[in-house]
């Protein structure tokens, strides 16, 4: 049963800010169907972020995540998923990024199978940067999308020539400051995909062409069911037929691998496919342990989809979907071409060929790319081993996974480099991300929030696990140097010279409130749910 929208035209819908142009986005009537999303979902919505409270609780008193028994039957049951459309039969390369209008242009025009417009993890939420966005993709779904910049034109080519559209709205967890209703904030997650499907879900409709969504963050099958019923929503509000709207989930929280089956069963009628949303999976396995000294991982670069817990996750996944009917899609090889040094791109483009080669034998469907020049690798790969537009007739009977196999952590080491690291990028990042930029490459790699919050919760949880306890040995880098807020305040006060001499550096008028944003983070007593959440309150 789908919701009846909570509408009382004219009252209490206020935005805090104006943009020319934004009226045409933010007519009465479309701020009216916000409104009603706000009203008839905002009291789910803090249930469902008080449960990951409560639950985060637990975790904190030393109960771990696992398989639930009141949902068995669910996992135990004989049921598919609906049937996916033609569109998203084959995905075997998607590219991810920001929502910028010569982003849009170039992804759709990139030869990628689909292309994720990227209003969460790789955008920073200025008002402007948002609804910069809604109208690139309005103006690109109706075919009218130009851009010029730098003395050159961008332009769309034919539609039959263009990636498939998939958009990704903020999680449930972050809230949209610009638009009061009733006097509070609405949730992101509602402004952005309420906005985009209230200008397109009939355009796109009409072109057999969606509205298609990326979900991002869910933490139990209770959240994936809200967005159903958000969905079931928009759908009739609009005359939609139920199940128009489509979506992939990512499965990017350690909770969430836990009720795959469960999740895909919640939303049944419109789901074709999850996704191993790897960065952000590393982040959340690090804040659900974050009081566990017994699960402390090593260094980021030393965590790769090898580890057995990651495969254990990732082959999970493949088993669960191909199971159901539904879509298995890798993970983002984060890598940018090294145009200065042939020597270091060639052993970048190695990598990634290793990657998605572990990918598409494991069974994965498609796989995610943060650069264009990736795409002919990656399709390359996928070709060569999966001849047919998916594969999920690979069902991974031989795949067994345990509550421990997905949780027990690797072993291994934290390095000088890999501590400094950590830093550097967190306060690169940050600082790029608070002048309004949230895709930031930092030394060959395109980094994002999720990225950026594996650095930020490991040298937390590093730094809070410093002293030895009972039983346990101090942390110290691999050259025996403790790890202690000595180390950190010596990171830095190195880092401004050190960014100093890189020109045209990203955020670089934001260095120093970064670091003072990191040096308060690391000392707090608990550790930030989110990054965003206080960085957020220092835009716009």
């Amino acid at each position: 049963m789908s919701a009846v929208l909570q509408d009382r035209p004219g009252a209490g819908v206020e935005v805090t800010h104006h943009l020319p142009g934004q009226d045409a986005l933010l007519s009465s009537a479309a701020r009216e169907f916000l409104a009603g999303l706000h009203r008839t979902f905002e009291g789910e919505r803090q249930a469902r972020l008080g449960a990951r409270r409560a639950r985060q609780q637990a975790f904190d008193a030393g109960a771990l995540p696992d398989f639930r028994s009141d949902t068995a039957h669910i996992r135990q049951g004989d049921w598919s998923v609906a049937p996916t459309p033609a569109p998203l039969l084959d995905r075997r390369v998607e590219i991810t990024g920001p929502v910028d209008p010569k982003m849009v242009i170039n992804a759709l025009n990139s030869g990628a199978n689909c292309y994720m417009a990227d209003f969460e993890d790789s955008t920073a939420p200025t008002w402007a940067n948002l609804l910069t966005g809604q109208q690139a993709l309005r103006a690109a779904i109706s075919g009218a999308l130009v851009h010029e910049a730098g003395g050159k034109r961008y332009e769309l080519r034919p539609q039959a020539e263009q990636a498939v559209l998939l958009v990704r709205p903020r999680g449930w967890h972050l809230d949209e400051k610009h638009v009061l209703v009733d006097g509070a904030r609405m949730a992101g997650a509602l402004f952005d995909a309420g906005l985009f499907c209230y200008h397109n879900a009939h355009v796109l409709a009409g072109k057999g062409r969606g509205p298609y969504f990326y979900l991002p963050k869910l933490q139990s099958m209770e959240e994936a069911a809200l967005w159903e019923q958000v969905f079931a929503a928009i759908e009739a509000q609009l005359g939609l037929p139920h199940g128009q709207i489509k979506v992939t989930v990512l499965i990017e929280t350690l909770p969430a691998a836990f009720e795959m089956d469960e999740i895909l069963h919640a939303l049944k009628d419109r789901i074709v496919g999850l996704n191993c949303g790897r960065w952000d999976y590393i982040f959340s396995y690090i804040k659900t342990f974050r009081r566990h000294r017994d699960r402390v991982l090593p260094e980021r670069g030393q965590v790769t989809m090898t580890q057995p817990f990651l495969r254990a996750y990732s082959e999970l996944l493949i088993q669960t979907c191909h199971r159901r009917g539904a879509h298995a899609m890798g993970g983002m090889a984060a890598q940018i071409p090294i145009g200065s040094d042939a020597e270091a791109n060639a052993a970048a483009l190695a990598r990634v060929r290793a990657d998605k080669l572990r990918e598409v034998t494991a069974g994965h469907d498609g796989t995610w790319v943060a650069h264009p020049a990736l795409i002919p690798l990656a399709r390359e790969v996928f070709d060569a081993r999966m001849p047919g537009p998916h594969q999920r007739q690979v069902t991974r009977d031989d795949v067994s996974v345990s509550r421990d196999d997905l949780i027990t952590p690797s072993r291994g080491t934290i390095s000088r480099k890999g501590f400094e690291g950590n830093v550097e990028v967190c306060v690169r990042y940050l600082a790029a991300w608070l002048a309004g930029n949230g895709c930031v490459p930092i030394h060959h790699l395109m980094e994002d929030a999720a990225t950026a919050e594996i650095a930020r919760t490991q040298l937390w949880q590093w730094l809070h696990f410093a002293e030895a306890d009972a039983g346990a040995e101090p942390l110290a880098l691999e050259d025996g140097t403790p790890v202690d807020y000595a180390l950190l305040e010596r990171a830095l006060i190195g880092l401004p010279s050190q960014l100093a001499s890189q020109p045209g550096l990203p955020g670089a008028g934001h260095v120093s409130e970064a670091i003072g944003m990191l040096d308060r983070l690391t000392h707090a007593d608990e550790l930030a749910e989110f990054l965003t959440l206080p960085a957020y309150e220092r835009i716009d």
